[in-house]
């Protein structure tokens, strides 16, 4: 009898098959004497769509919403059924007894197995593998400490609430407001309050009115100083005539130094790197996408064995890694490119361990990313794949780095009354930020000033008045809405909420770039350089969507509950529960919505386009649609009767388009209308209930 070993991918499975020795190559597997290796290619199993529960839900229609199954089915996705039809067969063959789930050690991966595994009918027992770097030593390691399948259950569970659910919401509100607002909309619980911070930035610069103000700059011959609010510390001056005033006071004046500070400050070193801070950093520094830097990294973990599981939301290490520190530092020591820094950890007597790296009570399924032990040859490594890298390593060294040590100068000089300001920066100890590892908050621009002591003079050798005005808040770029997402605790009101979303923030480190493209596939955001803009659709699909939909708080109580249904304090069906109640929440809320927002025409989604929204109906605030016949409202199934007939004026040779329906239910009177037929006279058309048209002689 022989175990079954099920990979997420066939990369990951010829690795753990050259460790096993599983030399043997079946069609589409591996094997030796004790194993079978197989692989999925990332998702096998998807959940059903609508029209699979009933043909009736083919047809997009309001009436027959909220789609709630009792079950929610799955199947295989199509593309790769031969795949799933081939682990069907050897999981269920009488030759294996168990099987060993090798899917990415996480809350996705463990749902890849558990959807292949039900789908298939097997019973078998199996056994998780949870690995944190795909190096030969971990994958050793990882099999000598196999942990039953069951203990992984709660894990699973979670998974498959956040699956259900998210498909019940996303299925539930893009057709009811699709539906109602006559426009494809695309409405999912991550994607739209992330949508909703882009938007509101936009929003804000939109709102923006910039205002002028003044800045007076003094020169004193060692150095200058900026005038000040001695109450605000604020250097802005509103007007024009007060920085004048200013100028004429100081001119040719003496200035008294009023006091000197000095002040030390110390830096730590960064943290480790989780996901979300790597895709940061590579879109600052390089200008990639978090698709991008995700997509790398990956492969360094994968096929390269050149740095740990990359889709962490960890920045810490557990105490199990300890032993392992001196032996990645020699690794990078041994290297061209990293000898200068790593020669210096390799020298202490004693890393200096702190809770800022090891704690095990900040990782959950993860540690942080890491270099592994392997032997490095960065040379091997694309441009791309080395620029990631690099800043790994260079993180991982700087973390046994000594403090960034500076000190800050705060000079006042008194002129006339006036206070001008002076700050400094002198370094005294580089400490980590010689590995060039830094942010602009982390190190401060060197500014050394003068030996200057209180009461010393200075002659004011110039003034100079600048006009400068404020300036609007920047667009997100990736890495502002990721920072966002991540923190998206801080626009949630409720403290306990705000507490969860700290943990676990919007999405995941592993979805939140899905999430960014997806919002750019769907038409709510473009890409403008490194901005992230929301489209005029976006705009809007904000505007019409309940608070519910759009705010933070919304994940945050999934989030919560998620976490308690991972760690079996919650059970599945209370939580599917509360999803069930929402979703028919939100459906109701579609159906009560008055259409004022129009939405241009989407591109047609099969060979018959989606007709064009007019105007909103002035009795339901439906939308006004077109067919063949005459002008109608979206709700006519809901009972509204208001129709405008394209042949209406046919007898006064007055023609009914667009245009005019356009004008008609926009002003209600169309006025100085010429008539031909019979006779030649100008009338007003006036719209009345139903949309009956009144010919108004004058």
């Amino acid at each position: 009898m022989k175990k079954m070993i099920i990979a997420e991918k066939p990369s990951v499975a010829r690795d753990i098959a050259r460790v096993l020795k599983c030399n043997a190559k079946g069609e589409g597997y591996l094997y030796n004497d004790e194993y079978i290796i197989s692989w999925a290619v990332g998702h096998l199993v998807t959940l059903c769509e609508p029209e699979e529960y009933d043909p009736k839900y083919k047809k997009w229609d309001a009436s027959l919403l909220p789609i709630i199954p009792d079950v929610i089915k799955i199947k295989a996705i199509k593309n790769t059924i031969s795949q799933f039809e081939l682990l069907k067969k050897i999981m269920n063959s009488p030759k294996v007894d168990s099987l060993i789930c090798a899917t990415d050690s996480g809350r996705e991966g463990e749902l890849i197995f558990r959807y292949i595994y039900e789908l298939a009918g097997c019973t078998k027992p199996f056994q998780r593998l949870w690995i944190s770097s795909m190096t030969d030593a971990a994958i050793k390691e990882g099999f000598d400490s196999l942990k039953d399948g069951k203990e992984y259950d709660d894990l699973y569970k979670s998974a498959k609430c956040r699956s259900e659910a998210d498909w019940l919401v996303g299925i539930n509100a893009s057709r009811a407001f699709t539906i109602k607002y006559n426009a494809l909309l695309s409405i999912g619980r991550v994607q739209t309050p992330t949508l909703a911070m882009i938007a509101a930035r936009q929003k804000e610069i939109n709102a923006f009115v910039p205002e002028e103000y003044w800045e007076a700059e003094a020169d004193f011959g060692k150095y200058k100083g900026l005038w000040f609010d001695r109450t605000t510390d604020d250097t802005k001056i509103k007007t024009k005539e007060r920085a004048e005033e200013i100028k004429s006071i100081v001119k040719g004046g003496t200035g008294i130094v009023a006091s000197v500070d000095c002040e030390e400050k110390k830096n730590p070193p960064p943290l480790l790197y989780d996901l979300t801070e790597l895709q940061r950093d590579c879109n600052k520094k390089f200008g990639f996408s978090a698709q991008k830097t995700l997509s790398v990294v990956q492969d360094l973990y994968e096929k390269r064995k050149m740095v740990t599981y990359p889709r962490t939301d960890s920045r810490y290490l557990s105490d199990d890694m300890i032993p392992k520190l001196r032996i990645i530092v020699g690794k990078l020591n041994n290297t061209e490119e990293y000898h200068g820094f790593a020669s210096y950890v390799a020298g202490l007597e004693k890393l200096p361990i702190t809770k800022r790296i090891i704690d095990n009570s900040k990782i959950s399924d993860h540690h942080a990313i890491i270099p592994t032990e392997v032997n490095i040859n960065v040379g091997k490594l694309s441009d791309i794949e080395f620029k990631v890298y690099d800043l790994i390593a260079r993180r991982f060294l700087s973390v046994f780095y000594p403090y960034y040590v500076y000190s800050t100068t705060k000079i006042v000089t008194d002129v006339k009354g006036e206070g001008f300001l002076t700050r400094g920066t002198t370094v005294i100890d580089k400490g980590w930020t010689v590995l060039n590892v830094n942010t602009e908050k982390e190190k401060k621009k060197e500014d050394v000033l003068p030996d200057v002591k209180k009461g010393d003079e200075f002659n004011v050798e110039g003034i100079k008045i600048s006009s400068k005005k404020t300036k609007p808040p920047k667009p997100y770029n990736e890495a502002g809405i990721l920072s966002a997402m991540e923190n998206a605790g801080r626009f949630v009101e409720d403290e306990t909420l705000k507490e969860q979303l700290k943990e676990s923030g919007l999405g995941t480190p592993a979805t939140r770039a899905a999430i960014i493209e997806r919002l750019i596939q769907v038409g709510y955001v473009v890409r403008k350089g490194k901005n992230l803009v929301p489209t005029e659709k976006g705009m809007k699909l904000i505007e019409i969507v309940p608070t519910e939909l759009r705010s933070p708080e919304t994940t945050g109580k999934w989030e919560k509950g998620l976490t308690s249904v991972a760690k079996g304090k919650m059970d599945t069906e209370k939580f599917m529960g509360s999803i069930k109640r929402y979703v028919n929440y939100i459906v109701d809320r579609a159906a009560k919505e008055n259409c004022k927002v129009i939405f241009a025409a989407d591109k047609p989604r099969s060979k018959r386009a989606r007709a064009a929204v007019l105007g909103v109906c002035p009795e339901c605030q439906g939308h006004i649609l077109e067919n063949s016949k005459g002008y109608y409202c979206s709700n006519w199934k809901q009972g509204c009767k208001f129709t405008i007939w394209k042949n209406a004026l046919e007898s006064s040779g007055i023609n009914i388009d667009n245009d005019f329906v356009k004008n008609i239910l926009d002003k209600k009177i169309i006025e100085n209308i010429d008539v031909h037929i019979p006779n030649e006279y100008k009338c007003d058309i006036a719209l009345k209930e139903r949309g009956r048209l009144e010919v108004i002689r004058k």
